[in-house]
């Protein structure tokens, strides 16, 4: 919100007078109400812990972020060519394996990978689409520069949140939502119902589309709920469908209907005993069968967490220069691959300046930040990183932008990030998801590990016209 000189951005000084105009026995009100109607829509997460685990409402800030057009246009652009490049390799891989051979990406590195999918080899994937939607995890350091931290290509969750996050903004502040000239997000959920319409394999009027769930007591079972009333398609679990003769089919009142596309928020491992965990309750027996046969689309394809490792990461800006022939538009966080001797030396050496991160991991689970670790964590990690090196990465700790949250009756500096969701490498969600540390000096941001979001606002920097925060309709401006 403020300048190296802690004068007001230009882009938040209407946000910035109205907010310092409220008083705080107001602003607490405006919080608690936020709370209360979360709790009645059921927007929830359950957080984990090492010995429990608790559902409760996602913490909602009541400051939005905002990133002027300027920036988010670089950002758009950046995130879109890299989510095509990865796009690329996934079919590669599967396919040619070029890349491999070419030796730009070490073939041990994919091939020995955990989730690298011996069922996906040679099989032609409806439009060569292996990932529909991304998550794209994006952070602001203390110069003002955009760095891409981790990608998100199995199954990535929040979405809800961003549309929900709106809705909020817009029902607690309808004045200086109306003030600002915002970017609309509605339309991008009809562009993404159309999307997974178009890659169904049959030729039909009105594809089946459906979204697989594990069922309630999943973490993010309130965004598969939202996603699939806004798409208007059903929402399934596994026993609510059946395969018969290499296609799948959904049980109803009426019978039998074959389904088209199934976007699936479960994880590989439990799609179809046939081929994964024989002993999975929550998938479809011969599922890849039909997959295989082509009639079936699977949304996000099975075996593109290949990609989303994070030893794969650093190798993302080369396969930008080799699949597409452009320059990468957006940094990696520098980071470090510990199988090599020297920069594993290099990262025990300095783990006190480090972030250490699972190679397969997520959710911020798994994770040691150097600067906050005491003497003993930094020694057990050292020791875990000198037996599996191959397990971990390393990337030295960048201070997140932060950004004001209101927390405890106060307006207080809190890190924060951004994951923006890309649908098909064609389209971006105007803005995507902020998510904010509640605990001062933290940065984990990962809900599963007590983190909060706010909305988070594109400005245009026209005034011709004004379109609605909540659709696609066009205002004139006052």
């Amino acid at each position: 919100m403020f300048d190296e000189a802690y004068g007001v951005r230009p882009c938040y000084e209407n946000l910035y007078d109205y907010f310092s105009n409220l008083s705080p026995m107001m602003l607490a009100n405006l919080q608690r109400k936020a709370e209360h109607l979360f709790i009645n829509l059921g927007v929830t997460f359950t957080v984990y812990h090492e010995s429990t685990s608790m559902e409760r409402t996602l913490p909602f800030d009541i400051l939005p972020r905002v990133i002027p057009e300027e920036e988010w246009n670089i950002l758009d652009e950046g995130l879109r060519q890299r989510v095509r490049a990865l796009n690329a390799f996934l079919r590669d891989i599967y396919h040619e394996q070029e890349i491999l051979r070419d030796q730009v990406i070490p073939r041990e590195l994919v091939v020995s990978h955990p989730d690298f999918c011996w069922a996906m080899v040679g099989l032609n994937v409806p439009m060569n689409e292996y990932i529909p939607l991304a998550g794209i995890d994006v952070i602001r350091d203390d110069q003002g520069k955009y760095f891409v931290l981790e990608d998100n290509l199995r199954v990535p969750s929040g979405i809800s949140y961003v549309y929900e996050n709106r809705k909020m903004m817009t029902q607690l502040f309808p004045e200086i939502c109306q003030q600002h000239i915002i970017e609309p997000i509605m339309p991008s959920l009809s562009y993404l119902a159309r999307y997974l319409q178009s890659l169904a394999p049959r030729r039909t009027s009105k594809p089946t589309v459906v979204l697989l769930t594990p069922g309630r007591y999943n973490s993010a079972y309130y965004d598969h709920v939202f996603l699939a009333q806004q798409l208007g398609i059903d929402l399934v679990e596994g026993q609510d469908l059946m395969t018969l003769d290499n296609r799948v089919f959904m049980r109803g009142v009426e019978g039998l209907r074959q389904v088209d596309v199934i976007y699936r928020r479960l994880d590989d491992a439990f799609l179809d005993p046939l081929v994964f965990r024989p002993d999975s309750m929550l998938g479809v027996p011969g599922l890849i069968s039909a997959y295989r046969a082509g009639n079936v689309a699977i949304v996000n394809a099975p075996g593109t967490g290949v990609a989303d490792d994070k030893a794969i990461f650093s190798f993302v800006p080369a396969m930008i220069e080799y699949y597409l022939g452009e320059k990468p538009l957006l940094d990696n966080v520098p980071t470090y691959l510990l199988k090599n001797r020297e920069e594993q030396d290099f990262v025990i050496n300095n783990l006190e300046k480090m972030v250490v991160k699972k190679t397969t991991g997520a959710g911020g689970y798994g994770m040691l930040i150097g600067p906050k670790a005491s003497e003993q964590e930094l020694e057990a990690f050292r020791k875990i990183l000198r037996k599996s090196p191959l397990d971990y990465i390393a990337q030295p700790t960048i201070q997140l932008s932060q950004h004001p949250s209101f927390i405890d009756g106060l307006f207080a500096n809190r890190h924060i990030d951004l994951r923006p969701f890309v649908i098909g490498g064609k389209k971006v969600i105007p803005g995507g998801l902020t998510r904010v540390a509640l605990r001062e000096g933290s940065l984990v941001v990962n809900s599963s590990q007590g983190g909060g979001s706010k909305d988070t606002w594109i400005l245009r920097s026209h005034r011709g016209e004004r379109e609605c925060q909540l659709c696609s309709t066009v205002k004139p401006t006052a």
